[in-house]
């Protein structure tokens, strides 16, 4: 039931397009009826309290509702590569990630996909999943959606993106970025709580933000980190993200077309030690598009 009043008038996320996708309408995210997935597989370089050793059992669906300029994931969440599969088939997905001794299931972008991936967990759970599920999220969140997921999420890894609404708006064409991605946010810490691990360090409750230090936005990261800092102070964990690359359609953007430099980033480290919040800061490297996974592999 969920499913079908979801998707017969789509409001999942701030966009709130409106259309039946159960009769193939299509809004802003340009999902469908059916899922689409664009990569199952072991990932190793998330948050190493997600990845660990053994990897996280990512799942990357298809589209975005987002449109960034600077998207590194550009071929699965705007040029829509990705196969569509049946919820059962989305919940053997689980299961053989599970099968591969994955620390948890990592459910990349699925804002669109909500009420199908609550069906896909209630399926997997009946049929042995036992391990935490992560959703891993731009932050474009619509909370209401979010409060469906209660009691289905264990860790949730947002995007905390912009404390600039309008640097969102022209870098990735979403209005109210900020409000709706605290709000969410603070809907996410109310189900999950504080942080908890098992004994090898791996995460098994609790929120974990996200934030990319964008090249010449040092003010946009330290508003976001501030806000963190007052509204969670160590409650939640951050994690500080250096591998931006211009990718996509960035080298448009006088402001984005080049990599983060050592004295930026420096400057941002000083400001995370300042501020006293706890969480992970990414090493700053020469080849930051190692990150991005395969999407045109066979494992899918």
């Amino acid at each position: 039931m969920i499913l079908e009043n979801a998707l017969e008038k789509c409001n999942l996320c701030p966009h709130k397009c409106n259309v039946n996708r159960i009769n193939g309408e299509i809004g802003r995210c340009k999902a469908g009826k059916n899922v689409k997935i664009a990569l199952a597989n072991l990932h190793f370089y998330e948050e190493p309290s997600i990845s660990g050793e053994n990897g996280s059992g990512t799942v990357f669906f298809t589209g975005c509702n987002l449109s960034c300029k600077f998207c590194q994931n550009y071929k699965i969440s705007q040029e829509q590569l990705g196969k569509e599969i049946e919820i059962e088939e989305l919940a053997n997905e689980f299961l053989r990630l599970q099968n591969l001794n994955a620390n948890n299931i990592n459910l990349v972008t699925g804002v669109m996909y909500i009420p199908q991936i609550i069906e896909a967990i209630k399926i997997a759970k009946k049929n042995g999943l036992n391990i935490p599920i992560v959703y891993n999220s731009s932050g474009y969140e619509n909370a209401e959606a979010i409060k469906l997921l209660d009691g289905y999420i264990d860790v949730y890894l947002p995007d905390l993106k912009y404390y600039d609404n309008e640097l969102g708006f022209r870098l990735s064409g979403i209005k109210e970025y900020f409000e709706n991605a605290t709000s969410a946010i603070e809907e996410m810490y109310k189900q999950v709580g504080n942080p908890k691990f098992d004994e090898n360090g791996l995460i098994k409750k609790g929120v974990i933000i996200r934030h990319l230090v964008l090249p010449n936005h040092l003010e946009n990261s330290k508003k976001v980190f501030s806000w963190i800092k007052e509204k969670f102070d160590k409650n939640v964990l951050v994690s500080v993200m250096a591998q931006y690359f211009p990718s996509n359609k960035a080298n448009l953007e006088n402001d984005i077309n080049r990599k983060l430099n050592q004295e930026e980033y420096d400057e941002i480290e000083n400001y995370i030690f300042d501020l006293d919040i706890d969480g992970y800061m990414q090493d700053l490297e020469e080849n930051e598009e190692k990150y991005v996974p395969d999407f045109d592999g066979k494992n899918r």
